[in-house]
């Protein structure tokens, strides 16, 4: 299994704290492997602050406001493009609000980095075609799976 991530760092206010980046590849790979997605792959991450998040959740959501984390799958019912260069699938663009997930860190009262592995496994699930809008049984479902990935990548709860 390959996993190419991608990362860009749009912010403009702070430089990514050390390790980042390592951390939602790793994230990324764990939620590949516990959806058993063992063929190559590709996701793109990019950082960004508040303000950008906002424009972006506008555009494509038409909601004015900023938010955690946004997911854009590329692919529909299992079917991905293959990139003819590495031949990946292209799974989608993950964007994540760094100012976002730092205030959700102390809100929540656990560390900066569980809350960039929890929104990065959260975003790549939904890639994977989970959603959560109306609540119930995925919604259950996809916090069960966030949780267990995160106790395998040594940040869960009972760790902290």
């Amino acid at each position: 299994m390959s996993v190419k991530v991608y990362i860009s760092d749009k912010q403009k206010k702070a430089k990514l704290p050390t390790g980042t980046r390592l951390l939602i590849r790793k994230a990324c790979t764990a939620t590949l492997v516990e959806e058993d997605f063992l063929e190559p792959a590709e996701i793109n991450v990019t950082i960004v602050d508040d303000a950008e998040i906002k424009k972006i959740n506008k555009e494509f959501r038409d909601i004015d406001a900023s938010t955690d984390v946004l997911s854009f799958p590329l692919g529909e019912n299992g079917e991905y493009d293959i990139n003819p260069e590495n031949n990946a699938y292209m799974l989608g663009d993950v964007v994540i609000s760094i100012e976002h997930a730092q205030a959700q860190a102390d809100l929540y009262g656990h560390g900066f980095e569980r809350e960039i592995a929890f929104l990065t496994i959260h975003s790549v699930l939904h890639l994977l075609g989970y959603d959560h809008v109306n609540g119930g049984i995925e919604k259950t479902i996809m916090r069960e799976k966030e949780e267990n990935i995160l106790d395998n990548l040594g940040l869960s709860l009972n760790k902290i």
